[in-house]
Parts: structure tokens; sequence; C-alpha cells
């Protein structure tokens, strides 16, 4: 059984990461306080139908309605994940039955009462995918139902359900989790699987997710099912679900701190050669990009969970953010970020990634404001002009080492150059001066007195 599936929650207080709408939820239930329309709407793969799942079994509980369903009782166990169900609780795909007469069918249906339940559920999923007549035929008995109906709909447009139906229910908003709630889930699941999973797979698990506990159990899943005698490996996470490897990615970004337009263009080589997808890069480096701006907006983004690397990598970023400055980290980031959408269905792939390279490598051939802010940035540090950006850190140190690191010549003022020309004429040897001839003073002609 796929892991989304044996994992399923079957109480409110197995639901993962959506505290804001299982305690109002559970208080309702608890109170009494229960109405006859609910809406579940959010993201795709964020726990919508479960949780609507979760809430008819609490509600036709025989010790309920209750937030806690004792899971003894004959609906409780049709009910729980993996149960046959029962007839009182009736769950549509609205991606299929859409019509118009499937919504009069269930209006038919719904005034019958429930064969051996409290309560007659019925959990219409896709709920956006009905079309304007069938809302039309399923309106009024939303609006005045039987005290034994009440409708669950699950949906990811909600804007797209007739107003009126919308103004009748209970909207609760799911959410995609977090990066440290999906980190606990996915450990906890390969903790029960006895499976040993190397700590940087993580990362790569949740970024490929995007956040839905879904999505990113089926991942981990796909990954369990190819792990060897020595678990899941990052090498082999890294292959399979075509991230970029992370020394490709530091490789770019050091050679973007050291202005080296030679092993920025190599980087692009070497990933090529890898077999790696350029847009795919291009991808994992606007991450980064991402990553770096926010250690350097906020010191403990790592303790915080702003920022979700491995411990033995921590030290590596917080280099990398030191490095380049934040106006060259904010221009590369929106370079990247157009050359994505370029990059789209593109013919030459290559072709654009090196172009993209070389437009971040060269500010100075940009106008815009963050061209400017960058060139700014690089001339504030002592670094060279045009170079890929410079800062405080081991990108540019200013002085000789900022000339050393790229190609173009440091930028003196005008007040420096005087005060070093007057220095060096000051600090010159006296031999330089010509010789004193027999009889002749060392001070310069005095003009005669008249």
């Amino acid at each position: 059984m796929a892991l989304y599936r044996k994992y399923r929650p079957a109480s409110f207080a197995e639901v993962v990461g959506q505290e804001h709408v299982t305690e109002p939820l559970s208080t309702a239930l608890d109170s009494g306080r229960i109405n006859h329309a609910y809406l579940f709407s959010g993201p795709r793969g964020c726990g919508k139908t479960s949780s609507a799942r979760i809430l008819a079994r609490s509600l036709n509980c025989e010790q309920g309605p209750t937030s806690t369903p004792c899971g003894t009782c004959d609906s409780c166990v049709a009910l729980a994940p993996g149960g046959a169900g029962t007839l009182d609780v009736t769950e549509m795909d609205a991606a299929t039955h859409n019509g118009v007469d499937d919504m009069r069918e269930l209006r038919e249906r719904a005034f019958y009462a429930p064969a051996e339940s409290r309560y007659r559920v019925f959990i219409i999923d896709e709920a956006h995918m009905i079309s304007q007549a069938g809302f039309n035929a399923l309106l009024k008995i939303v609006e005045e139902p039987p005290e034994h109906l009440i409708f669950i709909f699950a949906t990811t447009e909600p804007e797209k359900l007739l107003q009126t139906i919308r103004s009748r229910t209970h909207n609760y908003p799911f959410r995609l989790l977090t990066p440290p709630a999906m980190r606990s889930l996915l450990q906890r699941v390969c903790a029960e699987e006895q499976v040993e999973v190397e700590d940087t797979v993580y990362p790569l698990v949740i970024r490929a997710g995007g956040g839905s506990p879904r999505d990113s159990l089926s991942i981990m899943d796909q990954l369990l099912a190819g792990s060897g005698a020595d678990g899941v490996t990052y090498d082999r996470a890294v292959a399979l679900l075509g991230f970029t490897d992370t020394a490709l990615i530091d490789h770019a970004v050091d050679a973007l701190a050291d202005q080296d337009q030679a092993g920025l263009f190599g980087c692009v080589s070497d990933v090529i050669d890898a077999g790696h997808d350029p847009r795919r890069f291009a991808m994992d480096l606007l991450d980064r990009f991402r990553d770096l701006l926010v250690i350097q907006a906020v010191p403990d983004a790592f303790d915080t969970g702003l920022v979700d690397a491995p411990v033995d990598q921590r030290d590596v970023l917080i280099q990398e953010a030191k490095a380049l400055g934040q106006a060259t980290l904010t221009r590369c980031a929106a370079l990247v970020n157009e050359g994505l959408a370029q990059m789209r269905g593109a013919t030459a792939p290559r072709l654009l990634l090196e172009i993209l390279c070389a437009r971040m490598a060269l500010p100075a051939a940009g106008t815009t404001v963050e061209a400017l802010a960058q060139r700014i940035e690089a001339l504030e540090a002592g670094g060279v002009g045009g170079g890929a950006g410079a800062s405080g850190g081991a990108g540019g140190a200013g002085g000789a080492g900022g000339a050393a690191a790229g190609s173009g010549r440091v930028y003196v003022r005008k007040s420096q150059r005087e005060a070093q020309a007057a220095a060096a004429a000051q600090d010159a040897p006296a031999q330089d001066a010509p010789p004193v001839q027999p009889g002749q003073s060392a001070q310069p002609d005095q003009p005669a007195e008249p």
C-alpha cells in the first residue's frame, strides 16, 4: 500500500500542520455546534478529503458527535482509513459527476433518512468542477437541507463555487505544510518503515513535494522502494529526483563571488556533461539565491526554519552569503527568474543558460536598477566596478585583493590618487635629486634683490 494511504490520519489529532482547521472543528464537534454545510479549500494534497472523512466519522460515532472517535463502533470501523465505508456517507468526485442530472440524482437521494447512522453525509470532491446548471439544481437543498443531511465540499479553487452556496457553508482554508512540519512527518514515517535515510535527502524530498504531504509521501515511497542495503542515499535521491548536485551549485556561486567567468561557464559545461537539465539547474540556483538572501536578512534563519539545510552545509551557506552582496544576489535572482520563463520549451536550453550566466557575470552591461545597485555595491566595497559583485566578505576584500579577483582595475577616487602621489613624492630617496656641484648651494637660486 502506498505511504500516503497507509499513514492517512484517522482523527483530527493525527492531522499534521492544519491546527488552524482541526482545533476549531474539534471545538465545534465537542460543543455540538454542527453546521449543515462545510467548505474545505486549499492546495492539492494537503488533507482536505482526509479531513472530510474524519469529520463524517466524528459525526456518526456512537459516542459523538465528538472530536475523538472511539474507533470501535461499527461506524468508526467502517469509516476508518482502509474501511469498507457505509451507505450513509457518500463520496462523489465532481470531476466526473458534475452535470445537472448528477446533482438532481444526489438531491433525490439526500431526502432519505440515514440507514444506520446519525447523519447522512455527502462529500463532494473537486467541487469547483460542478457546472453552473448543476449548482443551480443543488442550490435549494443546500440552502434548506433536512436535519439529517450534511454537505462537505472539498475544492482547490473555492472562488469558482457559486457564491450563494459559499455563503451557506463554513469555510476552512487548508495550507501547505512548513518544512519543519514536513520533515518531522517524513522522519516519523521512515522510522516506522525501519529504513535509514540520509539527513541530506529530506530537503530534496521537501522541495520536490512542494509542501504537499501526499506528494512528499509519494516521493519518499518511491525512494524507499528503490533503496538498497544502505538505505536512501543522497546520490541516489539526486539522480532519481533530477535535482542538481550541491557541489555544482556551490561551484557556480563561488564563481560569481570570485568574478571568475571562466569558472562559471565551466560549471555550465559540467552540468551538461553530468546529464542535468539546464532548466532544473537554473531552478536549483534560484533556490540557492533565495536561501542566501534569507540568511543575509535573518541571522538565525536555520534555527527558525526559514532555511532548511543539513548541518554540515550551513557553514558553506553562511560563507557564500558573506561573499555575495545583497544587490548581487537580488540581481542574479531576478535574472534567473526571468531566464526560467525564456527556457520553458526552448530548443537550445544550454545556450540560454550560458547567456544567463554571461548576464549575471557582467553587471556593467545592464542599465537596470539592480545592475546599477550591484556596481555601486562593488565600488563601495573597493571591488571591481564591472565584475560580478563583491562584498566585505570572502568575495572581495577591496584593494589589491579585489583587483586580483577580476579582470578590471580597482576604482580609486581622485583625492586618493593625489594623496598617494604626494606620499610617494615625500618618500622618494635623496639620491634621486641632482648632485650638488662644488661651490654651489643646495638651496635653489634666489632672485637677486634690486
